[in-house]
């Protein structure tokens, strides 16, 4: 699924409504300016053509020819008029107005030209029609520069209101990144509650929640733990005592040979019964997670009480084989019985699965990576990418329950440590790589 962020989100939203608010209200601004400023023009040109045909009506006599009244200071921009006779003849024209008269059709009121928005006034009692006439580029520039000076600031605050709108929601999300940021800071294995934050009304709820769903989740997992340790003691405890009257039966039948094996048989099978049921709960353990709680702990002295212990009864000596690379500590973050059970069926998995007689190798090496190394036969690639599932085996004869590499898996995962399982091919080298976050302490120079 594609992330997104909230902020950006609300930024994009809230932009696009105020811009689209500001389209529509600059559209109905930009109709109504042209509006009333169009009726303003109008109203001044109909004001001077009014006032132009009172002094007409005071001429003492009828101009008998076509009259140009040329007026200093006119330019463009400058309104233009021209009087017309009863029957049609033009008496007299400002200098920038046209010679032919503005419009054929002389009814009162408005009319468009080519090049001028005129105004037909009423005719005088002498029968003259003064008609007024002001340039449409004029007009068109009023109305342009009008609105210009109405939206024109709007588009230049656009940037602004960008930036104002941006700095708001963002100071308003603080507390929500705050809330963010306590949480992921923490670990995987911290289930204490998340402390007290100055946050708002609705993220203070989802912090209440939050804190507790977790001690929901630390309730469970204490309950699970629990459960998974005191069936192992109810079952360890009947097994280990059938197992040994079993051994006495099989010691007290000299005599009958037969009876001897069979009780033999019992034994071992009630041994891989144990193992079995063993195996069951760590797995039970790793899935309840049993590696969330986590404390600094030093992984030397484990590894070397399960070298002793797993190399017990070798009769060439300890198979098992610690590789330092000069490091006299190595810290990890991690539950310390967790830690065990992950090594131990790593090791067992070695020397179990590996060719007999040949050394297991536990190799530190700096950034927190230990690797676990044993011969093997080669395995193919199929298997091999399926050995860390649930009772996959490699296609071994040997005993085994197919959850070793299973439970090592899901403990790493809980510990936030990388997993990596490779088969070296021709050399024969199976290879557990085991990498800890915040673990590594610098090697001694040797």
């Amino acid at each position: 699924m594609k992330s997104w962020s909230l902020t950006s989100r609300l930024v994009g939203s809230v932009l696009a409504v105020v811009m689209g608010c500001l389209v529509l209200l600059g559209a109905g601004l930009v109709g109504f300016i042209r509006f009333e400023v169009t009726e303003r023009l109008d109203n001044s040109l109909q004001e001077v053509s009014e006032r132009l045909q009172s002094v007409i009506t005071l001429l003492p006599r009828t101009p008998q020819r076509s009259d140009i009244a040329w007026l200093p200071g006119v330019g463009p921009r400058t309104l233009a008029y021209q009087i017309i006779a009863a029957d049609g003849r033009m008496l007299l024209r400002s200098q920038n107005a046209p010679e032919q008269v503005f419009t054929g059709d002389l009814q009162t009121g408005f009319a468009d030209s080519r090049r001028f928005r005129v105004y037909v006034a009423p005719p005088t009692s002498q029968g003259y029609r003064v008609l007024v006439g002001e340039p449409l580029f004029h007009r068109r520039e009023a109305v342009r520069r009008a609105i210009l000076l109405s939206v024109g600031p709007t588009v230049f605050l656009l940037p602004v209101m960008w930036f104002l709108i941006r700095w708001i929601i963002r100071r308003g999300m603080r507390p929500l990144e705050q809330l963010q940021t306590a949480m992921q800071s923490r670990g995987s294995g911290d289930l204490s509650p998340i402390p007290p934050l100055d946050l708002p009304v609705e993220l203070a709820s989802i912090q209440n929640a939050a804190n507790t769903l977790l001690a929901r989740l630390e309730d469970a997992l204490t309950a699970e733990r629990a459960f998974a340790a005191s069936a192992a003691h109810e079952l360890r405890n009947p097994l280990a005592a059938l197992q040994a009257q079993a051994q006495i039966l099989a010691g007290s039948l000299h005599s009958d040979p037969k009876a001897r094996q069979r009780a033999e048989l019992i034994v071992s099978r009630i041994q891989g019964f144990g193992k079995m049921v063993e195996k069951i709960l760590q797995f039970s353990r790793a899935s309840s997670g049993v590696a969330f709680r986590r404390a600094k702990l030093d992984l030397l002295p484990v590894l070397e009480l399960l070298c002793r212990d797993l190399s017990r009864g070798e009769v060439s000596g300890s198979r098992i084989r610690l590789v330092r690379h000069g490091f006299e500590t190595f810290p990890v973050w991690g539950d310390l019985d967790a830690v065990g059970i992950l090594f131990r069926n790593l090791l067992e998995n070695a020397m179990l699965y590996g060719i007999p007689e040949t050394p297991v190798d536990i190799h530190l090496g700096p950034n927190g990576v230990v690797e676990i190394q044993n011969a093997c036969t080669p395995l193919p690639a199929e298997v091999r990418s399926r050995l860390s599932r649930p009772f996959v085996r490699g296609g071994s004869t040997k005993p085994g329950t197919g959850l070793g590499l299973t439970i090592a898996r899901l403990i790493s995962q809980q510990m936030e440590a990388g997993f990596a399982i490779s088969d070296a091919g021709q050399e024969g080298t199976f290879t557990v790589r085991l990498t800890f976050p915040q673990a590594g302490a610098a090697p001694t120079e040797t």
